[in-house]
C-alpha cells in the first residue's frame, strides 16, 4: 500500500483521485440502458427473455421466469440446518434493529378545533435487486427484504440473475426466510425495467432497492420518477482511523475485507503513527497472498489502497469527513470520544473488536450504505425507505374564520385569485 502524509504537496490530489474513482464516462452505458428500458416497455416479457439470453447466456421460457414457492422451500431444506439457523439469526437481529426505526402516524388538535397530523403508510410493492456475478449474496436479500417487511410492505418482489437455470440456493433460502413473495430469475437492466414498468409476468413495483453493476445502477437512475429508488450505489469503501495502538494485522484484515469486493473498492487507513503505517502496509502485502480473490484485492489495493499519516486524531477525523466513507472504523483507544467529531459516514464501527464484517452480516444495522461521498447527505437503507408520509389537515369553521383572511392575502400576493376565492366563498354569509 502507498504511504502518504498530510504534509505531502500532492496529498489533496491523491485523496481526490480515490474519492472520484467511481466516476466515469457512462454515456455509452446510458445509451445502451435506455434502449433496453424502452424495449422492455414496448415488448415486455419477450424483451426481458431476449436480453437474458444475450447477456447472461440463459435461454428460458416465459413460464420459467418465476421461481416457484416449492423451489424456494426446496432450497431452504437443501442447505445444512446449521446454515438455515444462521440465516434466521441474521434475519432476527436485522428485524430487531429495524423495528426501532418504525415511525408512527400522529395528530394534534389546536384550541379552535383544527386537526393537523401526519399519516405513515407502507408502499404497496417493493422490488429487491440481488446481484449475482462474482459472488452470491444472501446477506443482501436479508438486508433489503427484512426492513421492507418491518415497514409493512404489501408484496416483496425479488429479481436475481441465474447461473444456467439455477439461482444460488443460499439466495433462495434467504428469500424464504425473509418472506419474499415473488422471485424471478432475471438480472441486469432488463430486470430493473421490468420491475419499474411491468410486463405480462411481473407487475410493476413502487420502489426498487439493492446494489448492482454499472448497468443496473444506470437503469435505476433512469427509471427514477416512474418508481422510487434507494440510491445509486458506487464501489465499496472502508476508512480506518488509528491512533497507533492495536494489532496491525487486524487493521490489514479489515482493509483486505473491502479490497476483495471488486477492483474499484477503496481501503484507507488514517493513522497518527509512522510505525503503524509501515506495519499495516506490510501486513496487507502478506495477507494478499492468502486470499482466494487475491487478484481482485491486489488490483484494488494497488489502485485505491492508501495509508495516510496524520498529525492528530482531530486531523484524521477531518480527513474522514472529507471522504465521507461508506464504512468507518474507529480503531482507537477511546472511540466514543472520537465519535463526536465524525459528521459523515454510512456506518461507524467503534473499537478494535468491532470489525466491519460484523455489520455486513448480522449485527443488525443495514449494510446497504451510501458510497462515493454521498454519506454527506444520505443514510443507510432502513424502514423509512419503504414508507411514505401524508400530511393530514382538518379546519373547523372557527379556524377558517381566524386564518382565512391571511390565506386570502397570501393568495393575492401570488396573483392566484381562485386560491383566495376558495376561502372567500366559505366565509361569506348566506
Amino acid at each position: 500500500m502507498k504511504i502518504i502524509r498530510t504534509t505531502d504537496s500532492d496529498f489533496s490530489a491523491a485523496l481526490e483521485e480515490i474519492r472520484r474513482r467511481g466516476e466515469a464516462d457512462t454515456s455509452r452505458v446510458e445509451a445502451a440502458v435506455r434502449e433496453i428500458i424502452d424495449d422492455v416497455k414496448a415488448r415486455g416479457d419477450r424483451a426481458v427473455l431476449d436480453y437474458t439470453a444475450r447477456f447472461d447466456g440463459v435461454a428460458m421460457k416465459r413460464s420459467a421466469m418465476r421461481v416457484s414457492r416449492r423451489e424456494m422451500n426446496g432450497a431452504l431444506k437443501g442447505i445444512p440446518r446449521g446454515d438455515v439457523r444462521l440465516l434466521e439469526l441474521a434475519a432476527e437481529r436485522i428485524e430487531r434493529f429495524h423495528a426501532r426505526q418504525r415511525g408512527n402516524s400522529w395528530f394534534v388538535t389546536e384550541e379552535d378545533g383544527t386537526v393537523l397530523g401526519q399519516r405513515v403508510t407502507p408502499i404497496a410493492r417493493a422490488g429487491l435487486y440481488v446481484p449475482g456475478g462474482k459472488a452470491a449474496y444472501p446477506s443482501t436479500v436479508l438486508m433489503n427484504a427484512v426492513p421492507a417487511r418491518v415497514a409493512g410492505v404489501g408484496s416483496l418482489v425479488m429479481t436475481t440473475p441465474a447461473a444456467g437455470s439455477d439461482i444460488n440456493p443460499y439466495v433462495l433460502a434467504a428469500a424464504a426466510v425473509a418472506g419474499v413473495d415473488e422471485v424471478y430469475r432475471i438480472g441486469g437492466a432488463q430486470a430493473v425495467a421490468a420491475m419499474a414498468f411491468g410486463t405480462e409476468t411481473i407487475a410493476a413495483v413502487d420502489k426498487i432497492v439493492g446494489p448492482g453493476n454499472i448497468y443496473v445502477a444506470t437503469a435505476k437512475r433512469l427509471v427514477f420518477g416512474a418508481v422510487d429508488i434507494d440510491m445509486v450505489a458506487g464501489p465499496s469503501e472502508i476508512l480506518v482511523i488509528n491512533d497507533g495502538t492495536g494489532d496491525p494485522r487486524w487493521i490489514a484484515a479489515d482493509l483486505l475485507g473491502q479490497a476483495e469486493h471488486d477492483e474499484l473498492a477503496s481501503s484507507i487507513l488514517v493513522t497518527t503513527s509512522e510505525r503503524t503505517a509501515r506495519r499495516v502496509a506490510a501486513a496487507v502485502k502478506r495477507g494478499l497472498a492468502k486470499l482466494r480473490r487475491k487478484d481482485i484485492a491486489a488490483s484494488s489495493i494497488e489502485r485505491y489502497g492508501v495509508v495516510i499519516v496524520a498529525a492528530s486524531l482531530e486531523e484524521a477525523a477531518e480527513i474522514s469527513n472529507r471522504i465521507a466513507p461508506e464504512h468507518l472504523e474507529l480503531f482507537v483507544d477511546d472511540p466514543w470520544a472520537l465519535l463526536g467529531r465524525i459528521r459523515n459516514a454510512g456506518a461507524v464501527f467503534l473499537g478494535r473488536t468491532t470489525p466491519e464484517a460484523a455489520g455486513d452480516y448480522l449485527a443488525g444495522p443495514n449494510h446497504t450504505l451510501p458510497t462515493g461521498g454521498t454519506a454527506r447527505f444520505s443514510s443507510p437503507l432502513g424502514v423509512d425507505d419503504f414508507v411514505k408520509r401524508s400530511s393530514v389537515l382538518s379546519f373547523s369553521q372557527a379556524a377558517l374564520e381566524r386564518l382565512g383572511p391571511s390565506i386570502e392575502r397570501f393568495a393575492a400576493l401570488e396573483g392566484l385569485d381562485a386560491h383566495g376565492r376558495s376561502v372567500t366563498v366559505r366565509l361569506e354569509k348566506p
